[in-house]
């Protein structure tokens, strides 16, 4: 196992866990982003008010893209016990 082979696998892992936290990240910046100007246009200053409706927009999203996300999961990690003969020499 040569340090090139190390950085693929771990650019590669890096990658898998970026797709996987996109996106509930995007829905939690936009819905950030909505709370924060409702809040500057009404000027209520509640700190519960950011919280709450993220909390549900990242759940519903994560629900949303469970399926997508464990497809990726399983496709790499097949991908990546395959290759554990390759990896060995």
């Amino acid at each position: 196992m040569n340090t090139d082979l190390v950085i693929g696998i771990a650019g590669e892992a890096i990658k898998v866990t970026l797709l996987l936290s996109a996106p509930m990240l995007i829905v939690g910046l936009v819905v950030g982003l909505i709370v924060s100007i409702f809040q500057a246009v009404t000027q209520i200053q509640e700190m519960t008010l950011t919280f709450v409706p993220k909390i549900i927009a990242v759940m519903v999203a994560a629900i949303i893209a469970l399926p997508w996300m464990i497809n990726l999961m399983v496709s790499y990690t097949q991908k990546l016990f395959s290759s554990i003969p390759i990896y060995i020499r």
